[in-house]
C-alpha cells in the first residue's frame, strides 16, 4: 500500500500536533505548515496526496492559499473553519476546495473525511480497471485517461467535478437529488450537504457550459436536484 503523504496547514501549532496525531495513528505520513506559504513551498517539495487547509492564517490565508494551488494542482484540499466562518466555507468551495469541517471537530470525522478524498484522488490518478467513453451531446468524457472534452476542447476537473459530472453522464436525463449525489460522490452520509454540492455543481457549470446562467447540459430537476440533459440540447 501507497505511504500516503497529508498536509497539515494550521497557524495554531497545537491543533496541527492534535491533527498529525490522529492522521499518523492512521498510518499516514504528516508534513506540517504554519501558513499558506509554508504550504506552497512544501508543495514544491514533495508529493502531497490531501491537504487540511485552516482558513484563518498569516501571511498567506487558506482562501488565497487554495486559489493558488488550484492554479497547478488537483490535490484534494479540506478547509478547516469556525462556525462562524460561512462565507468563508462557500467561498472556498468556489475557488476550488473539495470539502470543510467546522472547528471543533470529531477526530473520527477528520479521519473518514481525509480518507475518503483519499480514495477519491487515486482512483481518478491511478489505471482504471475498464476505460471506457461517456458522450452526451457535445460533453466527453474518456474514464481511461480521465479527460473530458466539451465540443472538442479539454476540460480541467477537480476530482470532486469529475466524479460528478461522471455519475449524470452515466445516467443522462436522470434527476439525483443533492443528497443522493453526495452520497455516492463524497460516500458520506448526506446530512447538511446542499449547499456544498450547490458549490460543486456551479463550478461545474462554469466549466462545461457556454452561459452558466442559462445551462444547456447541467440542468436543474424541480423540487429534485440535477440532471444531464439526453442528447445535451
Amino acid at each position: 500500500m501507497e505511504n500516503y503523504k497529508i498536509l497539515v496547514v494550521d497557524d495554531d501549532h497545537e491543533i496541527a500536533d492534535a491533527i498529525e496525531i490522529y492522521l499518523k495513528s492512521e498510518g499516514y505520513e504528516i508534513f506540517k505548515a504554519y501558513n499558506g506559504m509554508e504550504a506552497l513551498e512544501i508543495l514544491n517539495q514533495q508529493k502531497i496526496h490531501c491537504i487540511l487547509m485552516d482558513v484563518m492564517m498569516p501571511e498567506l490565508d487558506g482562501i488565497r492559499a487554495t486559489a493558488k494551488l488550484r492554479e497547478g494542482s488537483n490535490v484534494p484540499i479540506i478547509l478547516l473553519t469556525a462556525k462562524s466562518e460561512d462565507t468563508d466555507k462557500i467561498l472556498g468551495l468556489n475557488i476550488g476546495a473539495d470539502d470543510y469541517i467546522t472547528k471543533p471537530f470529531n477526530p473520527l470525522e477528520l479521519i473518514a473525511r481525509g480518507k475518503s478524498q483519499l480514495r477519491r484522488y487515486t482512483a481518478l490518478g491511478g489505471a482504471e480497471k475498464a476505460p471506457g467513453m461517456l458522450t452526451v451531446g457535445p460533453i466527453s468524457m474518456d474514464d481511461g485517461s480521465k479527460q473530458v472534452m466539451v465540443d472538442g476542447a479539454p476540460v480541467s476537473l477537480t476530482p470532486i467535478e469529475y466524479n460528478i459530472l461522471k455519475l449524470l453522464l452515466s445516467h443522462p436525463g436522470q434527476g439525483f437529488s443533492s443528497a443522493q449525489i453526495y452520497e455516492q460522490v463524497w460516500n458520506d452520509p448526506a446530512y447538511g450537504s446542499e449547499n456544498t454540492v450547490a458549490v460543486h455543481i456551479r463550478h461545474l457549470r462554469e466549466k462545461i457550459e457556454i452561459d452558466p446562467a442559462e445551462p444547456r447540459y447541467l440542468k436543474v430537476v424541480w423540487g429534485l436536484g440535477y440532471k444531464i440533459e439526453k442528447g445535451g440540447a
